[in-house]
């Protein structure tokens, strides 16, 4: 029973590595999360809960306008105002007061400092996060790994769809057994790459192409092309790349395998 296990949990892993390499050589590097600063990460974390990243960006825009999509234009703006300018993201004023609980929290933990916050051990980091009203461990680690760049994997709608679909776990599966099993599968993966440095601005402007369902790419931000180590940078790939299958093809009602770059890991297609 213990040896059958093992090797079920050594095929598991081995389907999710081929899934990188066929998903990141179709497509390239992703540049996700689209954002120009760390707070605007959080803010996006938070707003793109039960919502389309569409909703969410609209949402941005109108903040940006304000003058208020930064730790000091939240917690000055009146929750009112705030809920107004973020209502396209839904449950605006759910979100409105998750916000200004956010910021309260950095302020009176941390001196309003995110250098300080993301200084912080990553396992302590999460736990304090997840006591946060609004958050779960969807928001928490993506506030991790794109704001803060600690080494933890995101699980969201699309990654359960996915294994669900191909047989690997079932999509009622535990959030941390899910990410257990991806980072344990692309740590490797890292320990084979070096760290990934801070683009130039020519870089940043240069290379990046419009695609046809290149994934979830987005141009190059300054958030995505930020210096991290090489296993943030990964489980920020994946991430990536699993987006855009959600995305462009693994849809909830109507799913285009035909054209998925996973298609020919199905189950039926073995």
């Amino acid at each position: 029973m213990a040896r059958a296990r093992k090797d079920k949990d050594k095929e598991k892993s081995s389907e999710v590595l081929q899934y990188y390499r066929a998903l990141y050589g179709a497509w390239g590097a992703q540049h996700w999360w689209p954002a120009e600063t760390r707070f605007e990460v959080i803010v996006g974390a938070y707003l793109t809960q039960n919502t389309a990243w569409t909703n969410v960006e609209l949402a941005l825009a109108k903040l940006r306008a304000a003058h208020v999509l930064s730790a000091e234009g939240i917690r000055e703006v009146s929750l009112v105002r705030l809920q107004r300018l973020i209502r396209s993201s839904g449950y605006f004023r759910q979100k409105a007061t998750r916000l200004k609980t956010f910021v309260a929290f950095l302020d009176k933990k941390y001196g309003g400092s995110l250098d300080h916050l993301f200084a912080q051990p990553t396992d302590k980091l999460r736990e304090e996060l997840l006591n946060l009203n609004g958050i779960g461990p969807e928001t928490a680690d993506s506030i991790l790994l794109y704001a803060g760049n600690h080494p933890v994997f995101v699980v969201d709608a699309y990654t359960r769809r996915i294994l669900d679909r191909h047989g690997i776990l079932p999509e009622k599966t535990n959030y941390e057994e899910i990410r257990e099993l991806f980072q344990r599968v692309l740590a490797p993966i890292a320990e084979q790459q070096e760290a990934v440095p801070a683009n130039t601005v020519a870089r940043l402007e240069s290379g990046f192409r419009e695609p046809n369902f290149r994934g979830a790419a987005h141009p190059p931000s300054a958030m995505s092309t930020a210096a991290r180590t090489a296993l943030v940078q990964v489980y920020n790939e994946m991430h990536g790349l699993i987006v855009g299958v959600g995305k462009n093809y693994c849809g909830k009602s109507q799913p285009k395998c035909d054209q998925c770059p996973l298609q020919p890991f199905l189950p039926a297609v073995k």
